[in-house]
């Protein structure tokens, strides 16, 4: 095709220029234009398939410092030489939450940036050894499973296994895996023996809208609140609970509410593609009605309300972690914690293995988040 052909194939006629910004002309093209689609449809998973996540993300001082901020993260470790010298560390080192908050960000746009319902995320893990700024992370995630949904026809259910791996050595700093609803192609008949058991209604990265019915049960007859946040704390509020009808259970004073920076800047901040996060256009119809919170912003702001109030040490792992409903702009985030069990078989002997369930809670008492969590607490050294 000549320069003059290609100009005239591009004003229909040849006679008269397309205004292609004319609103009418525009219209018209939009409809007739093919969307370029990113994401991946359940179809497009295989059991066992191993997917390298292109985009990677340099873990700086800046970014982690951003997250803790944000999330009322204030363990000086993360921010002072001379405590993160008092730990152990070289330097302030990278958070967890921050390291576990890059990781899933890096995968969202390969795995579930089409949306589906979030069905949980178990065995987060971290190394034995601090992560510090200036660390290049590459992630990469494993097909585990896939599974018919049962209640949803047009979603299927995929479960991979991701792993952060430092770039310059190939260990691996954080992994977890993590269920997703993924949505269809084309919905498929059912004959409702899918996978049934492990859906609850979540939202892609804690935006969800479950709940549940039944009957209500029976609360401990007393709460027992620990005097203070070191590990003989949490031991002597267990003894007193045991053998009565009561639960180690307290809240936490402190609350986050949701604004531009902890709903968009962060999840983009960790390339966290999720239309969830930024698009106001297409949540206008969802069930929020506006874009809603990362989850893992929600998580982590729960547990800086619960670190808040405890002496940790050292965080060893995260288990059964759910996102129940959506947070919005302007809710408020709170934490609600129960004390599980307190071991003295921690990595040093300045600290204890403490197992805790957080409950990340809003401001009409809706649980948004929950997830049991392993750390090592100091002890009194006095």
């Amino acid at each position: 095709m000549t320069r003059e052909s290609r100009r005239d194939s591009e004003t229909g006629s040849g006679e008269r220029p397309i205004e292609w910004t004319d609103p009418d002309t525009f219209a018209r093209a939009l409809e007739r234009a093919e969307t370029r689609e990113k994401g991946n449809c359940f179809e497009d998973f295989a059991e066992g398939d191993l997917l390298e996540h292109d985009p990677g993300l340099t873990l700086t001082r800046w970014g982690n410092e951003s997250w803790m901020s944000q999330t009322l993260n204030h363990d000086p470790a993360y921010w002072r030489s001379d405590a993160a010298a008092e730990r152990g560390f070289d330097e302030p080192p990278i958070h967890p939450d921050y390291l576990t908050a890059a990781t899933l960000g890096i995968t969202v746009e390969d795995l579930s940036e089409k949306g589906g319902y979030f069905l949980g995320r178990t065995d987060v893990r971290f190394p034995g050894t601090p992560v510090y700024a200036g660390t290049e992370l590459r992630v990469e995630s494993e097909v585990v499973s896939r599974a018919t949904s049962s209640s949803r026809p047009e979603f299927g259910i995929v479960t991979w296994r991701t792993r952060g791996k430092d770039a310059a050595t190939g260990e691996v700093l954080c992994s977890y895996e993590r269920t997703n609803m993924i949505p269809r192609r084309e919905p498929v008949a059912t004959d409702g023996s899918g996978a049934a058991t492990a859906e609850s209604d979540g939202g892609d990265d804690g935006d969800g809208d479950g709940d549940g019915d039944g009957d209500e049960p029976t609360l401990p007859e007393a709460f027992v609140t620990p005097a203070g946040g070191y590990f003989e704390d949490f031991v002597d509020a267990l003894e007193t609970a045991e053998g009565c009808d009561a639960a180690v259970a307290y809240r936490h004073e402190r609350g986050r509410t949701q604004d531009d920076v902890t709903v968009a800047s962060l999840p983009l901040a960790t390339l966290n593609t999720a239309k969830q996060h930024h698009n106001v256009d297409v949540m206008a119809d969802s069930p929020s009605g506006d874009i809603v919170t990362y989850g893992d912003v929600t998580r982590s702001t729960a547990l800086g309300h619960a670190r808040s109030d405890e002496r940790t040490w050292r965080e060893v792992g995260f288990d059964d972690e759910q996102f129940h409903t959506f947070v919005a702009p302007g809710d408020t985030v709170y934490a609600f914690t129960r004390v599980l069990s307190a071991e003295n078989d921690a990595s040093i002997d300045a600290a204890g293995t403490v197992r805790f369930e957080h409950i990340a809670f809003t401001q009409d008492d809706d649980p948004v988040y929950s997830g049991t969590r392993t750390a090592e607490i100091r002890k009194r050294t006095d």
